[in-house]
């Protein structure tokens, strides 16, 4: 990743690195966790994504890391607003491979 790169978001210019390590909550005032990573859509030069640690366990489900899109950010400061995130965040289970289905990928619907 290139650290210089700079993203604008309703007029104002920040530089991605500076959104490492800060909380993420939601609207309502509920911790989801920090910001570990941020992804970037090159192409459009634009965050696309940002990638969310040591979450809440009681709204993710084994406390795992997720990824939020960067379309639910409602506000950046000291802290990570966002508009929208689900109640609760469950994880899908492989199902049991069978002679039909052999595929070593998970879909995530």
């Amino acid at each position: 990743m290139y650290f210089g790169y700079m993203m604008e978001k309703k007029d104002a210019a920040e530089e991605v690195t500076s959104f490492i390590k800060l909380p993420v909550y939601t609207r309502s005032g509920d911790y989801i966790g920090h910001v570990r990573n941020i992804f970037l859509d090159l192409e459009q030069k634009q965050v696309s994504s940002l990638l969310v640690t040591n979450t809440n366990s009681s709204i993710v489900e084994g406390s795992v890391d997720v990824a939020v899109p960067y379309r639910w950010v409602n506000a950046v400061g000291d802290i990570v607003i966002l508009s929208y995130f689900p109640e609760r965040v469950t994880t899908q289970r492989k199902e049991e491979r069978t002679e039909e289905n052999t595929d070593d990928i998970d879909i995530i619907e």
